[in-house]
C-alpha cells in the first residue's frame, strides 16, 4: 500500500519586519500572491497527497475564496485558523490530520521550495523518521556571552543554517507535539522550530538534508529581489 504524505503549511505570521500593512505571505509579487508560489510547490509535487494550510484566524474566509479556489489549489483539504505561537499553529494543523504516514512541515514565507528539496527530504524521512532541510553555514560562527563578547567559535563544518520543510513520521511529530502542549513550561522552551520539538520531546535524532542557499524565507522587503 503506497505511504500517504500531508504537507502542513504554516501562514498565520504577521510579517512585522516586511513593514506593511498586509502579511507578507499575501503580498503580490509577478501578479500572484507569495504563499501561492509556495503552495504551488506542493501541489504541483507527484508525492504530495494534500494540504493544510494554518492561517490567521481572520483569514480563513480569504485563503478559501482568494488562494485555494482562485489558484485552483484542490490538494488544500482544510483551512484552519492558527494559534498564538508558531508551535500552536503546527499542533491545529496536525489535530486536522485523520490518517496519514509522513507530515512535510513549511513555512508560508518560503516559496522558492522545489520538487528536488521535497524529494530529497522525502527519500530522508523514510528512511531516519525525521529530517529537515537546512543548509552549512558559509560564515564564522561566533557564540557570544550575555554581554556582547565572543564566547567560543563553534566548527564551521557543524554547522547548519535550518530552513523547511522538515519532515516527520506522522506518529512521532503528532506525539511530540502532545508533550510539549501538556508540558506546563512550554513557553519557557524558546522552541523555534519543529525539528525542537522533536529533540526536547523525545529520543528520536532528527536528520540534516542539504536543500539550497535560494529557499530563503521572504522576512524584509530586501528578500523580494529574489523573484527577480
Amino acid at each position: 500500500m503506497k505511504d500517504r504524505h500531508t504537507a502542513i503549511v504554516l501562514s498565520a505570521g504577521r510579517g512585522t519586519r516586511m513593514q506593511t500593512e498586509k502579511p507578507k505571505q499575501y503580498l503580490e509579487v509577478k501578479g500572484k500572491p507569495i504563499i501561492v508560489y509556495t503552495l504551488e510547490a506542493f501541489q504541483n509535487c507527484s508525492f504530495i497527497d494534500d494540504i493544510i494550510l494554518v492561517c490567521g484566524k481572520e483569514d480563513v474566509e480569504y485563503c478559501r475564496r482568494e488562494i485555494a479556489e482562485k489558484y485552483h489549489l484542490d490538494k488544500i483539504s482544510k483551512i484552519v485558523p492558527g494559534g498564538k505561537e508558531r508551535y500552536h499553529s503546527v499542533f491545529k494543523g496536525l489535530e486536522e490530520i485523520e490518517d496519514t504516514d509522513y507530515v512535510y512541515i513549511h513555512d508560508g514565507a518560503r516559496p522558492f521550495v522545489t520538487e528536488e528539496i521535497l524529494d530529497r527530504i522525502r527519500r530522508a524521512v523514510e528512511e531516519h523518521h525525521a529530517a529537515i532541510a537546512g543548509m552549512p553555514v558559509k560564515d564564522t560562527i561566533k557564540i557570544a556571552d550575555e554581554d556582547g563578547f565572543a564566547r567560543y567559535t563553534p566548527k564551521r563544518s557543524e554547522v547548519w543554517q535550518i530552513q523547511t520543510p522538515q519532515a516527520f513520521d506522522f506518529t512521532l511529530i503528532r506525539e511530540a507535539y502532545r508533550k510539549l502542549l501538556e508540558d506546563p513550561n512550554a513557553e519557557k522552551l524558546g522552541i523555534t522550530d519543529d525539528a525542537m520539538v522533536v529533540e526536547t520531546m523525545t529520543e528520536q535524532k532528527v536528520y540534516l538534508v542539504e536543500a539550497s542557499y535560494s529557499n530563503i524565507k521572504i522576512t524584509t522587503p530586501e528578500d523580494l529581489k529574489w523573484f527577480l
